[in-house]
Formats: structure tokens, C-alpha cells, sequence
């Protein structure tokens, strides 16, 4: 049946038939063992990645079709690199570093643990580092809130932490136990601020979506979102308007999340990725991560080598 996607996809392959002569569709990470985790971007369209393996932080330059190193693997005490956020307004890189070798990925240094590492936005820089509260932990995500109290999901316990302005430690700020990782499994990842104010996360392995109500800035009911059909492995989450989301799911899309109430609409955007681990909005495209991380953790998979090179993918986006 025809509808007002099936138009728009029209529309948006033509648009980028149109553009592909100048802009990119396809960013390539350098080497055989980059396995990206997560991106951010920032206002001119430049991507910052970075790798669950090799640790570091690799950057895009607008328009550029290569990425190239730019934090070095173990700068500023860093492990393995997930989630990254850009802040333009502190001009500051967050990055969550975590030690992986207990998956049988090292990662670049010794350190042990997770922590938040901040870098200078212009040049890379050590700003800072601030551990994760308990053991063990992993810190997967970030979201910033209206103050600059950074937000991030623990993975392996059922927290979403806080780290305010000026502070030099984490606090809990909101726990359930609907947010605990299965046995085996992975639980709190992606994290987003959403036009209303409250603060909307997934959980890995459970495929589940939830919103957390904020009351002068502390965490209030937690709901469990009906979404409208199961979730694989939902990752990353981004606010792209006043009432909706994007988000990756490593099952292989990029979705679109509109929240009504209790509710969450999931339209597919694009799938057909191998692992994407997480997304970015740039003007009207959206850029996916292909992680790949199958190859690095699953038993199977690690037998069979990965596609090379490592790919960042532009999609175009519905208007939101």
C-alpha cells in the first residue's frame, strides 16, 4: 500500500542521487580493527568516533569520505571507547572508556574500570576523568542536560548516573530494577533528553524502552513504553524532534521513535546493516556506525573475519 513513507523514500533517493556527486554517502574507518561503538557529530558535520577494539577517537572532517585518527589509542588514561557525545557549548569531547579485557578485547593501556574522559573539542586535549561509581561497571552511553550535568547509562548495573557541573563524582540518579541486565546479556545502553524534559533509555538484551520522568532534576516514575513491535537489540538513542527519537537496532536499522504518552510508534528508516551500534544527525542526514561487534564477541562470528573496511553510512531523514 502506498503511503506517505513509501513517498518519502521515493523523495529521498532522488535527493541523494542528486547530491552524491558532492557529498558523501559512505565514510571509511582506517585499518582492520577499528570496530566503531558509537559517533557524535557537531554543527559543521563533523563525525567523532570511536572504537570498541583500538580505543582512540577518530574524526571526519565535512564532507571528507575518510576518517582519520585524532585521539591516540590510551590518551588521557583511556580504555576502550564508547559512547562519545560533542559539546559545542563547553567545546568539550565526552567519552566513556572502559576496560573490555574481561570480553577478551584488551584495548590499549591498563587501566582498570570505567570511567568518563573529557577532551578538549578543538584539539583533543585531556580535560578530565571521572570513574564510574561501584564494580564492576561499564559506561555505554551519554545524554547532557539543559544544565551540563552529564548523564550516563551503566550497562552491567541498573543505574542511570549523574555527573553535575563542577563535580568530581558520579551520583545515582535513578535505579529500577527493570533496567538490570540479564544473565548473559547487556541492559541499559542508549540514552536520550526528550522534548518534554524526561529522560528516555533502552536496555540491550531485554529490547525494552523506558522513560524517566524529571522533577526539578530529580528522577521521578519510570514508565515502561509499549513500543508498537519488538525490539532487537535496540543501541544507540538520539532526540531528533519534540516527540521523536533515533535509534539504532543491532538487528540491522536505523528507526525512527515517535512517543505518544504510554506508547512508542517504531517506523524503520533504513535496515539491512551489519551490527550498526549507534546514530548521529547531521542537518537532515542521519549518519549510522556499522560496529560490527559480532566479530569481536560472539563465538561464532570471531571464527569468520569482518567486512573492511569499517563504514559510516549517511541516511537520509524524514522531516521531523
Amino acid at each position: 500500500m502506498w503511503s506517505a513513507f513509501s513517498a518519502y523514500a521515493l523523495l529521498a533517493a532522488a535527493i541523494t542521487a542528486g547530491a552524491a556527486a558532492t557529498v558523501p554517502t559512505e565514510v571509511a574507518l582506517p585499518g582492520d580493527h577499528a570496530f566503531p561503538e558509537s559517533l557524535s557529530s557537531i554543527k559543521d558535520g563533523t563525525l567523532f568516533v570511536g572504537s570498541f577494539a583500538e580505543g582512540g577517537i577518530f574524526k571526519v572532517k565535512p564532507g571528507a569520505d575518510k576518517a582519520e585518527p585524532w585521539i591516540k589509542p590510551g590518551a588521557n588514561g583511556s580504555r576502550s571507547t564508547f559512547g562519545v557525545l560533542a559539546d559545542e557549548a563547553s567545546n568539550t569531547l565526552l567519552v566513556c572508556s572502559n576496560d573490555t579485557s574481561g570480553f577478551g578485547v584488551p584495548g590499549p593501556g591498563d587501566a582498570k574500570g570505567s570511567a568518563l574522559k573529557a577532551f578538549d573539542l578543538t584539539t583533543g586535549e585531556a580535560k578530565g576523568s571521572t570513574p564510574l561509581p561501584g564494580s564492576p561497571t561499564l559506561c555505554n552511553d551519554i545524554a547532557l542536560g539543559p544544565d551540563g550535568s552529564a548523564y550516563v547509562t551503566d550497562t552491567v548495573n541498573p543505574h542511570i548516573l549523574r555527573l553535575r557541573p563542577g563535580e568530581s563524582a558520579f551520583e545515582v540518579w535513578a535505579s529500577d530494577p527493570r533496567f538490570a541486565a540479564p544473565k548473559g546479556g547487556g541492559g541499559l545502553d542508549g540514552i536520550a533528553i526528550g522534548g518534554d524534559g524526561a529522560i528516555y533509555v533502552n536496555t540491550f538484551t531485554p529490547g525494552s524502552l523506558f522513560r524517566v520522568a524529571v522533577t526539578d532534576g530529580r528522577a521521578g516514575e519510570v514508565t515502561t513504553l509499549q513500543t508498537s513491535r519488538k525490539l532487537t537489540l535496540p543501541d544507540g538513542l538520539r532526540r531528533y524532534g519534540k516527540d521523536t527519537f533515533l535509534m539504532i537496532e543491532g538487528g540491522g536499522s536505523l528507526d525512527l521513535v515517535t512517543v505518544k504518552g504510554g506508547t512508542a510508534e517504531i517506523t524503520t528508516i533504513k535496515d539491512g546493516f551489519g551490527g550498526p551500534v549507534s546514530v548521529t544527525q547531521v542537518g537532515s542526514t542521519a549518519w549510522v556506525a556499522e560496529g560490527q561487534l559480532g566479530h569481536l564477541l560472539d563465538p561464532e562470528l570471531k571464527k569468520q573475519p569482518p567486512k573492511l573496511p569499517f563504514h559510516l553510512y549517511a541516511v537520509p531523514l524524514p522531516p521531523p
